[in-house]
């Protein structure tokens, strides 16, 4: 059965990615819009909107104003700590680097 996070992990992670990383929701979502079916062009906004033991979400806001979730799945498996959910989270961001050529920055 896959983990539900209380609340608090909740908007305390989704807080953070949406107020500090909205740039690195983006990368991560046109990294990974292809296994949701969408191009990357078609994305020109992201949010983190939820997340559990199995996987994180975004939304992606497309080009003609429509949206679609990108659920993707966490790179080490099945998680069920918070502290868990930057690790995942921080490697899904060194994918979407290498998938979309970018330079990572370096992680404090």
């Amino acid at each position: 059965m896959t983990h539900l996070f209380d609340d608090d992990a909740l908007t305390g992670v989704l807080g953070h990615m949406n107020g500090d990383h909205g740039d690195d929701n983006l990368l991560i979502t046109r990294a990974f819009a292809p296994d949701a079916g969408l191009t990357t062009a078609e994305i020109t906004s992201s949010v983190m909107t939820g997340f559990d033991g199995a996987r994180g979400v975004w939304q992606a806001t497309l080009a003609d104003g429509s949206t679609a979730e990108v659920a993707v799945p966490w790179p080490s498996g099945p998680i069920s700590e918070r502290r868990e959910v930057r690790r995942e989270i921080v490697a899904l961001y060194d994918e979407a680097c290498r998938r979309l050529d970018v330079v990572p920055r370096p992680h404090a």
